[in-house]
């Protein structure tokens, strides 16, 4: 017989997500447990999808506060369907495509920096990219 819940430690096992890893968002609410009346956590075995959806937002660089905002929009804090993966992952991608286009401008920015080694306050993009407060003069502005 299959059991309706898993253990921190199944969990952690089935997921390949240390208990530590578990615990943390379970503080942060990206899961959600039971506790049996021996104060043990208990998941739900939907829980590993959604872990899952976890695992490969975070792989592709998304912080975990975005991770949440997208799982709270669910119903009820349900598992992801194939249908919401699908609008999860096109908004997703849609960010990767301009956390790319930003690295790939860096990266250019940067061939051209390579032996130059000047770092200037004055004209460097990398260094002092989009100074809005250079016309105001040297030193600190604000209190």
């Amino acid at each position: 017989m299959v059991a309706k819940e898993l253990g921190v430690g199944e969990l952690a096992e089935r997921s390949g997500i240390a208990v530590s890893a578990l615990h943390f968002y379970e503080v942060k609410g990206l899961i959600h447990s039971v506790r049996t009346g021996g104060n043990q956590r208990r998941y739900a075995r939907s829980v590993l999808r959604r872990l899952a959806v976890i695992k490969v937002a975070q792989r592709v660089g998304l912080p975990l506060a975005d991770i949440a905002r997208a799982l709270d929009a669910l119903p009820s804090g349900r598992t992801p369907t194939v249908a919401d993966w699908r609008r999860l992952s096109a908004a997703w991608k849609q960010e990767l495509e301009e956390r790319i286009k930003t690295l790939t401008q860096l990266r250019d920015q940067l061939d051209g920096c390579i032996g130059c080694g000047c770092l200037s306050l004055k004209a460097c993009p990398l260094r002092n990219a989009d100074d809005e407060m250079a016309q105001q003069g040297a030193g600190p502005h604000f209190d």
